[in-house]
């Protein structure tokens, strides 16, 4: 078994916390080699809404990392993918002492391929993907698949 080490630096600033344009919880995320994110928290916790916030970065997260295990398998079964959309959502559950947890995801992918006959592969492949997407294997709590498949024959 071989491990893979990814590092991440985040910075905040009581003094940019004092200024007016920036919200007290904005903070920068900087990665190496990576344009920096300036992330905040949500809405509902008085965050910058227009900054990325660690909830959507976790659901973004588990839709991205599916999608890439996803075109793995396709590639693997000779699914030529035409499209691939996600629209994932996620139930945050809030305790009263102020902690909470994530406790379902749901991910609808919504993929076009261009061969009839591969519908039911590429709906099952879905179920593939998710053992495999080392996000979704970190996660302790349930993530589902709501996915459908359109086909687009050429020609």
């Amino acid at each position: 078994m071989s491990k893979i080490n990814f590092k991440v630096r985040a910075k905040w600033s009581a003094k940019d916390a004092l200024d007016v344009s920036v919200n007290g919880k904005t903070h920068q995320v900087f990665i190496d080699d990576k344009s920096p994110l300036t992330i905040s928290a949500a809405k509902t916790f008085k965050g910058d809404k227009t900054k990325h916030n660690p909830e959507d970065l976790l659901l973004t997260a588990l839709s991205s990392c599916h999608m890439m295990s996803y075109f793995y398998v396709c590639a693997q079964q000779g699914i030529k993918l035409l499209d691939y959309e996600d629209e994932a959502t996620g139930t945050l559950e809030l305790k009263p002492d102020g902690s909470g947890a994530f406790v379902s995801v749901t991910l609808n992918p919504v993929v076009t391929i261009s061969e009839e006959k591969m519908i039911d592969t590429a709906l099952n492949l879905h179920k593939k993907a998710n053992k495999l997407c080392f996000i979704a294997n970190s996660c302790n709590f349930p993530i589902t698949h709501q996915a459908k498949v359109n086909v687009v024959n050429k020609g």
